[in-house]
């Protein structure tokens, strides 16, 4: 089994940045809420859970996910989103550890997750990465990339834990706020994981 790193941040931290260059480094990167998207059309078991909690017209006669319907119950109620949480999770364990299986021979992995400490998903991790900006500039990013209403960001970054919790559970902390240059953070932090591991 290779060395597991898991790499997180709130919204608009500017996790996708980095891990592009921990991948130029040649390190496997599992992107967590990717495979989570691509999971809810494609793991049988998944399906079916959310079939019986959020009914049969989730899914088209082709199996294509109703996106907008399943967001409009889940963001106007915690409670609902708690649920669909607890019901992915799961199939993102399953396909992480068959993915991390086929990666066993590379020197360490990195996955990538945006709720990683909510989710309690760290704990199966050797190091942490935090990935971090201001918040006035992770929201200022989200709103140009994803053209969302400034309350809808707000909401989302309000459920997530803030920065200074997440610092309190992290190894290393990369600070993407457009002034410190992130190359040399992330070939530092490189150089320590592969040094800690041949230690």
């Amino acid at each position: 089994m290779s060395y597991k790193v898991g790499i997180t941040g709130g919204i608009g931290a500017g996790k996708s940045l980095i891990c592009k260059l921990f991948s130029l480094l040649g390190i496997p990167i599992y992107y967590a809420d990717d495979r989570a998207k691509s999971l809810l059309e494609s793991d049988k078991l998944l399906i079916k859970e959310i079939n019986k909690h959020f009914g049969d017209a989730m899914y088209s006669k082709e199996g294509i996910l109703d996106r907008k319907s399943l967001a409009s119950i889940v963001f106007k109620d915690y409670t609902q989103l708690d649920i669909l949480n607890n019901l992915v999770h799961p199939a993102v364990v399953r396909d992480y550890e068959s993915w991390e299986k086929q990666n066993s021979d590379s020197l360490y992995t990195l996955r990538e997750a945006a709720i990683m400490f909510e989710s309690n998903t760290y704990k199966d991790l050797d190091k942490i990465i935090l990935v971090d900006a201001p918040i006035e500039l992770r929201i200022e990013r989200i709103r140009k990339r994803d053209n969302r209403p400034i309350d809808e960001i707000k909401a989302i970054v309000e459920r997530q834990w803030t920065s200074e919790q997440k610092l309190k559970l992290s190894h290393f902390i990369i600070n993407n706020d457009e002034e410190n240059m992130v190359i040399p953070q992330v070939l530092d932090i490189h150089n320590k994981i592969i040094a800690h591991i041949n230690a």
